[in-house]
């Protein structure tokens, strides 16, 4: 079984996947990163100093219980249901971007590589039929 286990490791596509995983995971935060912390106070900043993180609404009235900051992070840690939708924006944005950067980053490393060959392969009867033809004329 360790055998087993042991090949299906060693294979160049499992080592490739899980390094391109840990690569995607930490290229992530880096976007995450950038459109929290650089681009949407930007934009908020564009638009009249909107904190689009704290842009949510209340599904039920705030209990009485409650004493936490009035904010979509305070609220959603005490229990209170809230739609949040201004984090659904930032991470709509955080998705263009990740998206974007990956389609340039195919297109780079499309031009990088070389052009591959086309290897047209004759179906078998047509290679035989030639063969026949070939030995044809060398007996003629």
């Amino acid at each position: 079984m360790m055998s087993g286990f042991r090949a299906f490791i060693a294979k160049g596509n499992v080592l490739d996947l899980a390094v391109a995983v840990i690569i995607g995971t930490a290229f992530a935060k880096i976007v995450t990163s950038l459109t929290e912390d650089i681009i949407m106070p930007v934009v908020g900043a564009i638009f009249g100093g909107l904190d689009f993180s704290n842009y949510y609404m209340l599904l039920k009235p705030v209990p009485d219980t409650y004493h936490g900051p009035m904010t979509y992070a305070g609220l959603k840690a005490g229990g209170v249901p809230v739609l949040g939708y201004g984090a659904f924006v930032t991470a709509l944005v955080a998705f263009a971007i990740l998206g974007y950067i990956i389609y340039l980053m195919v297109k780079a490393a499309e031009r990088a590589m070389p052009p591959a060959e086309v290897v047209v392969v004759a179906p078998e009867e047509v290679t035989l039929l030639r063969e026949i033809r070939d030995e044809l004329k060398r007996r003629a």
